[in-house]
């Protein structure tokens, strides 16, 4: 087992990272910026490196600071959670040049499924169908025309979106309706995957009209030892960023999930994957599209450890660690359903961002009720870093039992002295079409509740 980690992230999944390796016997090391002084994980680590000040630029994106953090504390492994580096193949790489372990995926990995046109190309590969677009690059000579073209015996048409190679979680994207919109669109997305990414190639796809979000999880020790795990709808977004997750997903065949789990399989085979990771699609018509696989921890992660009872941040350090996967398909027990809703320090009317000081706090409780957080009475929520403080997960013998749950569990929860979007929850839980479960897709927040 590694003996000690830098934990190399920020909020609750620093914080989630801690106890699991604590529950392992393996020590800590919290990096933090100035600013995070107070943060729950650098109160309870075993070690603590300040690596800069905000904003992320300086701290938790600084690389040569992080690895430095490493070397001085004596550390075997760097954790890197979600978000910041944790699909950085820059970083992965120069973590292994330095003798350390990355807890994720070979760099090689990260590059390869990083890049959305390079993954959509090995799952076209491979049989998988994937969302009907140009299988080649928008280069920066592109005729201001969009031509309708025969993608796999389909014809697109707008509306389409535009997307960075290297896009995700609502980042490098735009749809665009008309061609009178298109050359703005391809310009104003090169310019923001050249500024967030540092790379500007961007790709094209049909936008579909009424999908969901579907997504499947998978752990590979990266021996041989590959499982599927429950699937997880994530279908209730707010300009592509996820609001409310659940597992499992309504109104998916068990032959339907069988055979795209053992395709998920197959990929990571061929890619010689290691650790955690998520395939996304998009769920339309009885089929499944590939959109992109997240090679990381998801932040909706803890819904599918209710369902299945896998503790997935133990089982990310073990195979980090060396040790073979003994959870075999068959063994997997899937039970129940779980609901998880993402708390965001925000205005719930026009969703711009709030900090300050949390003057009360309480958290919910119950049977089945799990509540992933950082923040405290008397913490300060900073502006700097991504607005959500909490995750709320409910879990019952039934979807209307979890739903119930998680109704009664957000009535509970006080957070003040911020704003948050726990109204909006509670609006979406007590909503007739979200509790039916059958009139949800990607664009139920924008057309249901009008926001």
């Amino acid at each position: 087992m590694l003996e000690k980690i830098v934990i190399a992230n920020r909020g609750e999944i620093a914080l989630r990272i801690l106890r699991a390796c604590k529950e392992l016997g393996i020590q800590t090391v919290a990096v933090h910026s100035t600013i995070d002084r107070d943060l729950k994980h650098v109160l309870l680590a075993d070690e603590t490196v300040c690596i800069g000040p905000p904003p992320a630029i300086h701290s938790y994106l600084n690389i040569p600071a992080i690895i430095s953090a490493a070397e001085i504390t004596g550390s075997s492994g760097i954790h890197p959670g979600y978000g910041f580096l944790s699909e950085n193949a820059d970083f992965a790489e120069q973590v292994e040049r330095s003798g350390f372990v990355f807890i994720g995926p070979r760099s090689e990995t990260i590059r390869l499924m990083g890049n959305k046109i390079s993954a959509i190309a090995i799952m076209k590969e491979s049989g998988i169908m994937t969302v009907p677009g140009w299988d080649y690059k928008l280069n920066k000579n592109i005729n201001n025309k969009i031509y309708n073209f025969s993608c796999q015996n389909l014809h697109i048409n707008y509306p389409i979106i535009i997307k960075s190679a290297h896009g995700g979680g609502g980042r490098g994207m735009c749809v665009v309706k008309k061609e009178s919109d298109l050359q703005d669109a391809i310009r104003m997305i090169r310019a923001e995957a050249k500024n967030t990414f540092n790379d500007d190639t961007i790709y094209a796809e049909q936008y579909l009209a009424h999908p969901r979000h579907i997504e499947i999880q998978v752990l590979s020790d990266g021996k041989g030892n590959i499982i599927y795990l429950t699937e997880r709808d994530c279908s209730v977004q707010r300009k592509h960023q996820k609001i409310v997750e659940e597992s499992p997903a309504l109104g998916i065949s068990s032959a339907m999930w069988k055979h795209i789990g053992e395709s998920c399989v197959k990929i990571c085979y061929k890619i010689g994957y290691r650790g955690v990771g998520t395939f996304e699609f998009l769920y339309e018509n009885n089929e499944f599209f590939f959109i992109e696989m997240n090679t990381r921890i998801q932040v909706e992660h803890p819904i599918t450890e209710m369902i299945t009872g896998i503790d997935l941040i133990r089982e990310q350090l073990k195979i980090a660690s060396g040790y073979t996967l003994n959870i075999t398909q068959d063994s997997i027990k899937s039970e129940g359903h779980a609901i998880e809703c993402r708390i965001n320090a925000e205005d719930p009317h026009n969703f711009i961002p709030s900090s300050g000081c949390i003057t009360r706090f309480h958290a919910p409780g119950g049977l089945g009720v799990r509540w992933e957080s950082h923040i405290y009475s008397g913490y300060s929520v900073p502006p700097y870093y991504d607005a959500m403080i909490g995750k709320l997960i409910c879990f019952g013998e039934t979807r209307d039992i979890a739903i119930a749950r998680m109704k009664n569990a957000l009535s509970e929860l006080i957070i003040d002295g911020i704003n948050t979007n726990i109204e909006l929850q509670l609006k979406i839980v007590t909503d007739e079409t979200f509790q039916k479960g059958n009139g949800i897709n990607i664009h139920y927040l924008e057309n249901k509740l009008n926001i």
